[in-house]
């Protein structure tokens, strides 16, 4: 039969809070400032394949929104 507890449901080591917000802080800077560097690679491709602007301007626009994107998210 199953047995009844009014404990808590885990009895291990005890958990290290100041950590876990360390991990969680750097897991959503690296998901935030990732995503911004990938939609900059985007249109920075964007620009350069479909435009005229070539290499260094898809690579100037890249630049542009990451920067601009850095100071948007601070």
């Amino acid at each position: 039969m199953a047995e009844h507890s009014t404990g808590p449901a885990e009895v291990g080591a005890a958990m290290d809070y100041k950590e876990h917000e360390r991990t969680y802080s750097a897991f959503l800077g690296a998901a935030k400032y990732g995503t911004l560097f990938l939609v900059a690679l985007l249109l920075g491709m964007t620009a350069g394949f479909f435009t005229g602007a070539g290499l260094l301007g898809g690579f100037v626009v890249l630049l542009i929104v990451f920067i601009a994107g850095i100071v948007l998210l601070r």
